[in-house]
């Protein structure tokens, strides 16, 4: 399919596989022609240097110059090829979207390389699981089982079920949320647990569970009953800090339908989410998508119209200052028209300046640069919608070598 790459074909134990007994590259070429005059810079370049160049390209060039001589094989796979890729502070994010409902596959969106590659995750058993990521490694949890937690790298395809987390197995919702150290390569992992209080709609019972790598210990550090308000989906880590939306069950004006909390890790303080570190929203929102982008707090936010707040009229941006939003862009409408038929409710996350919109109903794929402030869509994905209900969701991952569960 145009467009469409084998991931599996980039791997490192593929590459391993293809390069075999091989002499170096600088070698073929001398023996298919001996009379060229020129200096291979594969014989002038000690191993070092190498390394630090290589550490510079895309994830997918990397695994391509593997594939080169088995010189550039070996460094790549070397433990000091990682320590350099380490020291990059950025790959850009890769965007990954399910193109199915049932099945855990899909493709994932280099967007420096503008290619689409065919990804199976190593541990997601679903589509509609709920799934969260930082830096290298992404963190997923079954929505219809969620003692059923995993880790994994994509790139490596290296991952590791975790233990069960504490508290009740049932829950209306539960918020994931994964926070990882560059240079501790360890993480931190946190779940918002949400469930209604018997035969009271008005109350809920949210519960905060954190789990350390370095320990590979869970310890529940909040339990609260909320009234009038509660936990979703919808979580994430940023320096140090909780935020997690939640959502009004009554009793409050339109407006207010959604509201922001967050939590300190360092000092957990164990009640009082409401009084503490309520945040209002900054307008009326059909749905809200939260993202750390460099430390930062950033909220996608659908636009609920003046008169019909329900009914979205477009798309913002905004970074969250201290407990004031600041609006960052609001997507032009050539582009929100781009989608076709939008939904209330839409996919978008980010990292590091990307930020990626999609809509339910169909691949198509937003990119918005926080530093160019520029919107632009994606190439094509290699998937064509097969029947009117067939929905499409995704998330987006930072590709990484070092990390590892």
């Amino acid at each position: 399919m145009e467009g469409e790459t084998s991931w599996i074909s980039h791997c490192l134990d593929d590459m391993s596989r293809e390069i075999g007994e091989l002499d170096s590259y600088s070698e073929l070429s001398d023996e298919g022609n001996k009379e060229a005059s020129g200096v291979s810079v594969d014989l002038i370049l000690p191993d070092d240097l190498l390394e630090r160049i290589l550490a510079y390209l895309p994830i997918a060039s990397i695994f391509r110059a593997g594939s080169v001589c088995k010189r550039w094989n070996e460094i790549v796979s070397s433990e000091r090829f990682l320590w350099n890729f380490s020291q990059v502070l950025s790959q850009k994010p890769w965007y990954y979207m399910f193109t199915s409902s049932n099945e855990a596959f899909g493709y994932a969106y280099d967007p420096i390389l503008r290619k689409w590659y065919g990804i199976e995750l190593p541990c997601v058993r679903a589509p509609n699981g709920v799934i969260a990521s930082s830096c290298g490694l992404v963190c997923s949890m079954d929505n219809n089982d969620i003692s059923e937690l995993c880790v994994c790298n994509p790139i490596t395809r290296r991952w590791r079920k975790l233990e069960e987390p504490p508290g009740s197995r049932s829950c209306e919702y539960s918020a994931l949320a994964i926070s990882a150290n560059r240079m501790s390569l360890a993480y931190t992992i946190s779940i918002v647990k949400s469930k209604q209080i018997p035969e009271n709609f008005f109350q809920w019972d949210i519960s905060i569970h954190l789990y350390n790598s370095e320990t590979m210990m869970w310890v529940t550090s909040l339990t609260e009953v909320l009234t009038g308000w509660r936990a979703g989906d919808e979580s994430v880590i940023c320096d140090g800090v909780l935020y997690f939306l939640i959502y009004s069950t009554g009793g409050a004006a339109l407006e207010s339908r959604h509201g922001l909390i967050s939590y300190n890790l360092s000092t957990r303080y164990s009640h009082g989410l409401l009084a503490r570190s309520f945040v209002p929203v900054p307008c009326a929102l059909t749905c809200g998508r939260l993202m750390n982008l460099k430390e930062k707090l950033v909220m996608v936010g659908g636009i609920g119209k003046h008169d019909r707040p329900d009914i979205i009229k477009g798309i913002g941006i905004w970074v969250l200052i201290g407990k004031e939003w600041q609006e960052i862009a609001r997507m032009p409408h050539k582009f929100f028209q781009g989608f076709g038929e939008f939904d209330d409710v839409f996919a978008s996350s980010g990292t590091d300046d990307l930020i990626y919109i999609q809509s339910y109903g169909a691949p198509a794929l937003l990119i918005f640069d926080m530093n160019q402030k520029q919107w632009k869509w994606s190439q094509k994905c290699p998937v064509t919608k097969r029947f009117p209900l067939q929905l499409f969701t995704g998330f987006c991952f930072e590709p990484r070598l070092e990390f590892a569960p």
